[in-house]
């Protein structure tokens, strides 16, 4: 079922260009929901092994970013020539949908434009819109996935956000996991109280049997995939063993740690690879029995796996 990823991609680019909006057809597609700062930004950039997301305060991702990830080998030529008989010498790029005479292979030059698009619709200030980014990585380090970045949950309108910025976030993100064909990642913090996560009590409103304990058919519809991020940052001498082990909230598709990247690996541009050594160093040591069914490269699998059993 993998060797349909690619016509969904497809599919998606079409009805990009003809106006059509996605979750109006249902494809298959996953889609990225957390609160703010809740280390979504870093698992996207370990999906893809490159910095390419803009960073900042507040709400930063403020349209939707629809994100084809392509996988190529790294000796095939013929994925290297472009539309217009253009020959890429690089063995990684990204395009925009909006932008689709230019190749981008410089991955800074990809954040940019992120918030030159993002400003180009929304302005300047915090405010959102639901008019969405296309962008189209291709890479020999990625699997053959879609994923759909939203606005982090707020609570609380700041500097010249209009007053009802956590209703327009709620109504955006509800219209994308509505889509029965949704899978939803929902990414919560390993330091907070995983019982309350916002995004779990999201999912389950349009996924109630995403909850394993109300799951009783295997070909239901449970498309709640739980994401921990930030392992390493939880209080000295507690772990997250029960919540990894689906013990204080049970998710059908399960839950995946992730060790995200420091604020000092972002500034001083540590490169992604060496971060995601560092998580499995992380969970070698702290733990052994689960290491191997978490960390970004298993969640990348996983995602894969999933969005392919449901195309």
């Amino acid at each position: 079922m993998e060797s349909l990823i690619p016509v969904i991609n497809k599919l998606q680019e079409v009805f990009s260009a003809i106006g059509t909006r996605e979750a109006e057809i249902q494809l298959p597609q996953i889609v990225v929901v957390g609160s703010q700062s809740a280390g979504k930004s870093s698992v996207l950039e370990g999906i893809v092994g490159r910095d390419f997301l803009p960073r900042g305060t507040g709400i930063v991702t403020r349209r939707p970013l629809i994100l084809q990830l392509v996988s190529i080998l790294t000796d095939d030529k013929e994925a290297r020539i472009t539309d217009k008989g253009i020959i890429i010498h690089a063995t990684e790029w990204a395009v925009f949908g909006h932008l689709k005479e230019r190749i981008f292979t410089d991955f800074d030059e990809v954040r940019q434009e992120i918030e030159l698009e993002t400003e180009r619709i929304t302005g300047k200030n915090k405010g959102i819109s639901g008019i969405p980014i296309h962008l189209k990585i291709c890479s020999p380090n990625v699997v053959n996935l879609t994923l759909i970045d939203l606005p982090g949950m707020t609570k609380v309108p700041v500097g010249d956000q209009p007053t009802d910025i956590e209703v327009q976030v709620r109504d955006l993100i509800m219209n994308y996991i509505g889509n029965p064909n949704s899978i939803i990642l929902a990414v919560t913090p390993a330091n907070q109280d995983f019982a309350t996560s916002e995004p779990l009590k999201l999912a389950r409103e349009v996924d109630p049997e995403g909850d394993a304990l109300l799951c009783l058919f295997p070909h239901h519809c449970c498309r709640t995939l739980a994401v921990l991020t930030k392992l390493d940052l939880m209080d000295h001498g507690t772990d997250a063993m029960e919540v990894l082990l689906g013990r204080v909230v049970p998710v059908k598709l399960g839950i995946i740690g992730v060790v995200n990247r420091s604020q000092a690996d972002i500034m001083s541009k540590k490169p992604v690879d060496d971060c995601l050594r560092d998580e499995q160093s992380f969970l070698q040591r702290k733990y052994p029995t689960l290491a191997s069914r978490n960390g970004i490269p298993y969640l990348s699998k996983t995602l894969n796996r999933v969005i392919s059993n449901s195309a």
